[in-house]
C-alpha cells in the first residue's frame, strides 16, 4: 500500500467488475442472469439494487446458492449494507476493512447509487485463499499494521500536524483573557463570578469534547449530507438541553446556598445551560465541516471546537452578568 495514495478518493479505484441484481428477481432468475451475463473475476457478494441502481441489499454467495429457487432476492437479502462513499479516501477505506473485516465493500454515490466495488485485494499484495479464514485474519492484520506505520508518524511530523491546530487554543485563551479585562467592573461588582468561571469553562469544554468524540466516530466511513446533519443536530440539541439544564440547576443551587446571592446564582446556572448547549452544537458542527473539507477531524476538531466554545462561554457569562447584575 503506497502511502502517497492514502489521501486519494477511493471512487477512482473502485472496480466495475461486480454483479448487481434487481430486487424483484427470484433466486432462479438471478442464477440464470449470472450465467448468461457472466460474473466478476472474484465473486464474493451479489449486490441488490432498485430500479434506479441504488443499493438496497446484499446477498452473500452461500446464501444465494442455499436459498429456494422461488425465493425473491428482497426476501433473502441483507438490508443494512455497509458501503463506502465514493468521496472517501483510501485511508478511510483501509480503516473500514480493518474495523469490519469484510472481504469487499460496495462504493456508492451520495444517493446510494452503486458505482463500484473495492475488495481487500486492493490493499494488499498477498495472494490469499478465501477458504482459509486464518490466512484472511493475517491479511487484515497486515493492513492494520501498515496503517499504523502511516499513522504513527515521527515526533517532528506529529508536531507539524498538531501544532497549527493548537494555535487555535492559544488564540482562544488570549481572547478570553482580553474579554475578561473588558468586564473588569462586572467582576469587581460580584467577585462570586470569578469563583465559578473555571467551572463554567470546564463544563463547556467537557461537553464539547464529548460531542466531538461522538461525531468523529459517527463520521467514520460516511459522507454526511444535509439530512444526516439535521438528524444529528436535532438529537444533539435535545441531549445538550438536558445536560445543560441539569448542570446549570445543580451549580446554580450550590452557588445560591453557598453565597446567598440569587441573581448571581441565576447568572452562573443560566450561563452553564446556554454555554453547554452551544458547546454541544459546536462539537457536532466543527468535525462535520472539517470532514467535508477533507481535513482530519481527529486531530483538528478538538482544539478548534474547544477554542470556539471557550470564546462563546466567556462572552455569554460576562454579558449575562452585566445584564442581570
Amino acid at each position: 500500500m503506497q502511502t502517497e495514495h492514502l489521501n486519494e478518493s477511493v471512487g477512482g479505484l473502485a472496480s466495475k467488475d461486480f454483479t448487481a441484481l434487481t430486487r424483484e428477481l427470484t433466486v432462479a432468475d438471478a442464477l440464470k442472469q449470472t450465467r448468461e451475463q457472466g460474473v466478476g473475476q472474484q465473486i464474493i457478494y451479489f449486490y441488490v439494487v432498485d430500479e434506479r441502481q441504488r443499493l438496497v441489499g446484499v446477498v452473500p454467495t452461500r446464501r444465494l446458492l442455499a436459498a429456494s429457487l422461488n425465493a425473491r432476492l428482497e426476501d433473502i437479502m441483507i438490508r443494512n449494507v455497509m458501503a463506502i462513499p465514493e468521496t472517501a479516501t483510501v485511508m478511510e477505506a483501509c480503516e473500514m476493512f480493518v474495523l469490519h473485516k469484510f472481504l469487499a465493500f460496495p462504493v456508492v454515490k451520495y444517493n446510494r447509487e452503486l458505482v463500484g466495488v473495492v475488495n481487500v485485494g486492493l490493499f494488499t499484495e498477498e495472494v490469499f485463499d478465501l477458504s482459509e479464514r486464518e490466512h484472511m485474519e493475517s491479511v487484515f492484520q497486515t493492513i492494520g499494521l501498515r496503517l499504523q506505520e502511516v499513522q504513527n508518524a515521527s515526533p517532528v511530523k506529529a508536531f507539524r500536524l498538531r501544532f497549527p491546530w493548537l494555535v487555535a487554543t492559544l488564540c482562544a485563551g488570549l481572547c478570553c483573557a482580553l474579554l475578561a479585562g473588558f468586564y473588569e467592573t462586572t467582576l469587581a461588582a460580584s467577585i462570586m463570578l470569578a469563583f465559578f468561571l473555571t467551572l463554567v469553562l470546564g463544563l463547556s469544554e467537557s461537553v464539547s469534547a464529548q460531542s466531538v468524540t461522538v461525531t468523529v466516530e459517527s463520521l467514520q466511513g460516511r459522507r454526511p449530507d444535509g439530512a444526516w446533519f439535521v438528524r444529528a443536530t436535532r438529537k444533539e440539541f435535545v441531549t445538550a438541553t438536558m445536560l445543560g439544564g441539569a448542570c446549570g440547576l445543580v451549580v446554580g443551587l450550590v452557588a445560591w446556598l453557598w453565597r446567598g446571592n440569587p441573581l448571581a446564582a441565576l447568572v452562573i446556572g443560566g450561563s452553564i445551560a446556554l454555554s453547554m448547549l452551544m458547546a454541544c452544537l459546536i462539537g457536532l458542527a466543527v468535525p462535520t465541516v472539517l470532514h467535508r473539507l477533507k481535513l482530519d477531524p481527529r486531530i483538528a476538531a478538538g482544539p478548534v471546537s474547544l477554542a470556539i466554545a471557550d470564546i462563546f462561554t466567556v462572552t455569554v457569562y460576562f454579558n449575562l452578568a452585566k445584564f442581570v447584575l
